[in-house]
């Protein structure tokens, strides 16, 4: 498929899709014209990409995950890496609870100010 149906197919921008080129984390092949085709498989691969950059991964660093993921290739440092952004992401995730249960109490007070001012 072309890069604007791999754009259209995974909601990612043309732009974007380049800068993951550049970075390895997703390859094309050329047509005979020059213009970039990915196969089918690219749009999976597309959508994990944006889906670590989401939870913070660094491009670097998804770099270094993929082939873990893709080609079975696994050393004890992409086995860490792995490791590693799971405690971070987990992390974040008790950082954000704590934050909406703050969050909670303050709306909780707020709306017994306003029930006592009605």
């Amino acid at each position: 498929m072309k890069i604007g149906e791999l754009a259209r197919r995974t909601g990612a921008s043309v732009r974007s899709l380049r800068y993951y080129e550049e970075q390895g984390l997703i390859l094309s092949g050329r047509t005979s014209g020059g213009q970039r085709v990915y196969d089918e498989d690219a749009v999976e691969r597309v959508d994990l990409v944006q889906l670590l950059f989401r939870a913070g991964v660094a491009s670097r660093d998804v770099v270094e995950i993929l082939p873990c993921i893709y080609s079975g290739t696994t050393t004890p440092a992409m086995v860490g890496r792995l490791v590693a952004e799971r405690a971070r992401i987990d992390e974040k995730v008790r950082e954000l609870t704590a934050t909406r249960n703050r969050l909670d109490g303050v709306v909780r007070a707020a709306r017994a100010r306003l029930a006592t001012t009605v």
